[in-house]
């Protein structure tokens, strides 16, 4: 079990996200960092722990405002231990290609914004890309398009159980959700993104069957500690990969 960070960059600084509402997203004011430059707080969140992978999501880039090519330029230089999780909104084969041809970087694929399934496959097939599924959940709703969720064998080996009304706000983890992913499939690593408090949500989730969460409200608000970081780890991930 694993927890990923998670920077939410906006107009190049990181925010904090809270409820799914981006356009409410405000600069970020962290324990961790001076500001809310991305290096910056990256790095504070080394100092708590040893990460070994961060996820990225460019809020420009997904709501088709431009991308912060820069700032993940910036990330991976500054970084370059560490493997980046990118999700900017790439859902064709040809994008998803230019993210995977940077060292050290997987990229996410969003559901909401994958126009059809045949998309997924197409993208799958590039090879070497190792991209990442983000099921992406809206109160009850699925988010993305017909078929995907009821065809796990589409699936790619890692899936992000993205609820997305709950990132920030501190109301738990979907468990069930995490659970019915893991089960549907067994083979795939589930990553639960939104709601995790603390190292209590965290033992739960790996209960439900989840290999890692993303995580960022809990690091600055330090409900999840650095001790708390050590313990997760300790609790082995599902499938024993990374």
């Amino acid at each position: 079990m694993r927890v990923i960070p998670v920077l939410d960059i906006k107009a190049g600084e990181v925010v904090h996200a809270s409820g799914g509402d981006r356009d409410r997203y405000r600069p970020i004011v962290t324990p961790l960092a001076a500001g809310s430059d991305p290096v910056d707080v990256a790095k504070g969140l080394l100092r708590l722990h040893p990460f070994a992978t961060l996820y990225i999501a460019d809020l420009d880039a997904i709501a088709g405002r431009g991308r912060n090519h820069d700032t993940v330029c910036d990330l991976r230089r500054e970084l370059p231990q560490l493997e980046l999780w990118i999700d900017d909104g790439s859902a064709t084969p040809a994008a998803v290609a230019s993210l995977a041809a940077m060292a050290g970087v997987r990229a996410v694929v969003g559901s909401e914004t994958l126009a059809r399934v045949e998309d997924l496959a197409a993208i799958l097939a590039l090879g070497d890309a190792d991209p990442i599924l983000s099921l992406d959940f809206k109160g009850q709703d699925d988010l993305g398009p017909a078929g995907l969720l009821s065809d796990p064998a589409r699936w790619p080996r890692t899936v992000i159980a993205m609820t997305l009304a709950a990132v920030g706000a501190a109301a738990g983890p979907d468990l069930e959700r995490v659970r019915h992913l893991a089960e549907g499939r067994p083979d795939a690593d589930v990553i639960a993104a939104g709601g995790v408090r603390n190292i209590s949500d965290i033992e739960a989730l790996a209960e439900a069957g989840a290999s890692g969460a993303l995580v960022a409200t809990a690091l600055h608000s330090g409900t999840i500690k650095a001790g708390d970081l050590v313990r997760v780890a300790g609790l082995g991930w599902k499938l024993s990969r990374s």
